[in-house]
């Protein structure tokens, strides 16, 4: 099963909303405040859930009756982390989550490590604006348009690199964050693969060619 999970971050297009779930992501879920998001998009989202401090009296009043709300008050984990772990409870595989970076630094980088945490029981993938982020390890193999940008990150130095039909190759390098990384690295072939052994890693493609070639 495949959700989106929409956070209290910069709003996504009402379009994308809609295309996703075209392709099977089915189920919208908001945390916290990304029912006012849902609320201006004129969403129903099928629940909410979070400790509700974000969400306006107006939208959580209006949305009260019609759809399941859960308020949880724990503070060791996020509003985001606590949608996913109810995602995780229902079984769903996958989730695209949508407002997780916005105005907020503190929020955004929180929301990238998110992916990584829950990286072992939830395939969470990001969207922003006209980029997707995805985490992997193990090796990856997908489709993309010739002279696309996209960009590769590791996390330690243990962790190699690999890859084939990039224009810059990466040769059993490591990418540790903040000494080395592949940003803006260029498709050379219709298809890539990156191998990452050792280790998890950032992948961040282009939104349009993750629905073109079936990714997302």
């Amino acid at each position: 099963m495949k959700a989106i999970l929409l956070a209290n971050g910069s709003a996504p297009k009402k379009s994308l909303i809609n295309k996703l779930k075209l392709i099977g992501y089915n189920k919208l879920i908001c945390a916290d405040g990304g029912a006012n998001t849902a609320y201006k998009l004129n969403l129903i989202p099928d629940f909410i859930i979070g400790d509700l401090d974000s969400i306006s009296d107006a939208v959580l009043n209006f949305y009260n009756e019609k759809i399941k709300i859960q308020k949880i008050k724990r503070q060791n984990d996020t509003d985001v982390e606590k949608a996913l772990k109810y995602l995780i409870g229902k079984k769903f595989e996958r989730v695209i989550l949508l407002g997780g970076t916005g105005n907020r630094l503190d929020h955004t980088f929180c929301n990238l490590g998110i992916v990584l945490k829950y990286f072992d029981k939830i395939d969470v993938d990001l969207i922003h604006e006209n980029s997707l982020l995805t985490a992997f390890n193990g090796k990856i193999k997908f489709e993309a348009e010739i002279g696309e940008t996209i960009s590769v990150y590791g996390f330690d130095n243990k962790t190699k690199f690999v890859s084939d039909g990039l224009k810059y190759p990466l040769k059993n390098i490591s990418l540790k964050f903040g000494e080395r990384e592949s940003t803006s690295n260029e498709v050379a072939k219709k298809t890539v693969s990156i191998n990452c052994k050792g280790g998890k890693a950032f992948l961040i493609i282009d939104v349009k060619t993750s629905f073109k070639y079936d990714f997302i």
